[in-house]
């Protein structure tokens, strides 16, 4: 195990950005992100925690009451999990985070519809897939869409696909920029960068060290461990065989198609073109080999990133869709 938790396991997420105890890493991440927009200055952990129903939508959701130093107040969901038709997901708990402060016993009244705005903040630790986020910080505000400008506070989503963020810790200029530096790359850390130029960072140290932990918290935690590893390996073996079957389906339709217009051209054009139709299809071969090649390559790829996040052999063979002896020649 690295000398750090994984931030983004339910048990990690929740101890350093959902305890009271961790409450000023929260209100320091959450100012460093909206610098120059507002300042938060307390915040309060609401009653109820707001969880997947089930089991296959895991995530935590932490749920927090915010107080900025000019007496405004709003309430930010950080959401951490990545799963199919995340951005939908997301938007549906915003609304029913505003619901929920609706008074509908009220509905005549006009302060019945008054209610806090909601922030959701949304960690996704996976690639996504969607043409919606294709950016490292994705802001969304309600806004007219022919002037850009934005018609009401109360709703607003922010999207950190930390896979996007790729620069390295001498790059990082903003504090918002360490933070999800030392976030993306925690588990992988020997020592904790940046304590000499944000005091917060020293304290996010001795809450993220993982010999620090009790037995009890160290169980809690390598049982959330495994789910996010079990989950990433499903989710890299399920990308492999989509890719998969892609491949094969534009394979067979590119060779039937080169077919039926090879004997379409060769009838009427004849042995100069049948010519000219075999080194086509000799290039086309060369293309699928090397086609072939990169897909293998691109499976030992996927089964060293599994292999450098901790995974077994079997997961990773599983995850790659390489045989076991191999994956073992990769260690």
């Amino acid at each position: 195990m690295g000398k750090y938790i994984n931030p983004f396991t339910d048990w990690g997420f929740k101890r350093l950005f959902g305890q009271e105890f961790s409450k000023p890493l929260l209100i320091s991440f959450l100012n460093d992100m909206l610098v120059d927009e507002l300042h938060v200055k307390d915040l309060t952990f609401r009653d109820k925690e707001l969880l997947p129903p089930t089991k296959d939508q895991r995530g935590i959701i932490c749920d927090v009451y915010c107080e900025t130093d000019t007496g405004d107040r709003f309430i930010v969901e950080m959401q951490n999990r990545w799963q199919p038709n995340f951005l939908d997901r997301s938007i549906c708990y915003a609304c029913r985070s505003i619901l929920d402060q609706v008074d509908k016993g009220r509905a005549e009244r006009e302060d019945a519809y008054k209610f806090l705005p909601v922030y959701t903040i949304c960690f996704m630790n996976y690639m996504p897939h969607t043409d919606e986020v294709s950016k490292f910080r994705t802001d969304i505000v309600l806004a007219d869409k022919d002037t850009k400008a934005q018609v009401s506070n109360k709703l607003r989503f922010i999207y950190l696909a930390l896979p996007l963020f790729e620069k390295k810790a001498e790059e990082c200029v903003t504090d918002f920029e360490k933070w999800i530096y030392v976030l993306k790359h925690m588990e992988a850390l020997s020592r904790m960068p940046f304590t000499a130029q944000k005091e917060i960072f020293k304290q996010l140290e001795d809450y993220a060290d993982s010999h620090r932990l009790t037995k009890k918290e160290w169980e809690a935690y390598e049982n959330s461990l495994w789910v996010v590893r079990d989950n990433m390996a499903c989710m890299a073996a399920a990308e492999r065989e989509a890719r998969e079957k892609g491949h094969a389906e534009g394979h067979a339709e590119g060779r039937a198609e080169g077919r039926a217009e090879g004997r379409a051209e060769g009838r009427a054009e004849g042995m100069k073109q049948g010519r000219a139709e075999g080194r086509a299809e000799g290039r086309a071969e060369g293309r699928a080999e090397g086609r072939a090649e990169g897909r293998a390559e691109e499976k030992k790829a996927i089964a060293k990133n599994l292999l450098a996040m901790g995974l077994t052999i079997e997961q990773v063979a599983q995850g790659s869709g390489l045989p076991i002896e191999e994956v073992k020649g990769l260690q």
